[in-house]
């Protein structure tokens, strides 16, 4: 398997299929769990910024969602082997399967009370999410390269929450700091799974001037197995470089990745809705 530039395996032949098929069963074949493991997070803050700001229907902003991940675990209360089963065996065309997949989420959504948006540079990923009604809104951008269009830059503005469960490190701050300052006053909490590899702190350095206090939370979590042997042994030398001890983490096979959470800080004097 190929690896990509950021040391990890490239999956780019399984983003830009039709529909989420071969995605699936790719992942879990590496028993791929971080968004499953990351649910309970992205249930909190949206517990938490319902309460703070008051709002009955919050926009989560999801960057790297790919075919909308995150919002089928959020929206069909679903795990990834359950995912997994589901596409594995579904019968029919493309078309059949946007059905399938409207008609279950129209049965089973939990969430619809929230609104999901999905950012990612997968236009078929991102095509398949928004026909089945996963994602409200979507944006297909490269914010590394430049700033969003106006259209764009619309989307992001209404994100309350931005979330991600693998992006850092495909992006940066230059990503993390276009979304958030895409409306001009008010900036949206954000909760962001980071593999070990990649350093946080630039893009905590670059939200912190913009207002945002970020914090690591407690533990690690595992994202998937290694894809191949020189895949983890380039990440092993990577955390190595970097002073960071793999025993019983990365040595046995696995990937992990910390959370971070930034908040906008509370503005003096500024009204209710620049505060959230």
């Amino acid at each position: 398997m190929p690896l990509h530039t950021t040391g990890k395996a490239s999956f780019d032949d399984i983003y830009d299929r039709p529909d989420p098929r071969d995605y699936y069963a790719r992942m879990s074949d590496l028993d791929y769990r971080i968004p499953e493991l990351a649910k309970p997070v992205f249930q909190q803050q949206i517990r938490e910024y319902r309460a703070s700001a008051r709002v009955d229907t919050p926009t989560v902003l999801d960057i790297g969602c790919s075919y909308g991940v995150n919002a089928a675990l959020l929206r069909l209360d679903a795990t990834m082997p359950e995912l997994a089963e589901h596409y594995g065996t579904a019968k029919g065309d493309r078309s059949a399967l946007v059905a399938a997949d409207r008609a279950l989420l129209g049965a089973s959504d939990t969430l619809s009370d929230v609104r999901f948006l999905g950012m990612d540079a997968s236009a078929p990923a991102l095509a398949y999410a928004r026909e089945t009604g996963l994602l409200h809104d979507t944006v297909h951008a490269d914010l590394e390269s430049g700033e969003p269009t106006d259209e764009q830059r619309a989307i992001l503005a209404s994100a309350d929450i931005v979330i991600s469960t693998g992006c850092v490190g495909y992006v940066t701050e230059k990503t993390l700091a276009r979304v958030a300052t895409a409306h001009p006053r008010r900036r949206p909490w954000m909760a962001h799974f980071v593999l070990r590899m990649f350093d946080f702190m630039p893009i905590a350095a670059e939200l912190a001037a913009l207002g945002y206090r970020t914090e690591r939370a407690p533990g690690l979590f595992e994202q998937r197995r290694f894809a191949s042997a020189a895949e983890q042994t380039q990440v092993l030398n990577t955390l190595s470089a970097n002073g960071i001890d793999t025993t019983d983490r990365e040595t046995e096979g696995w990937l992990y990745a910390g959370l971070y959470l930034s908040r906008p800080l509370p503005k003096p004097h500024a009204d209710t809705e620049d505060q959230h």
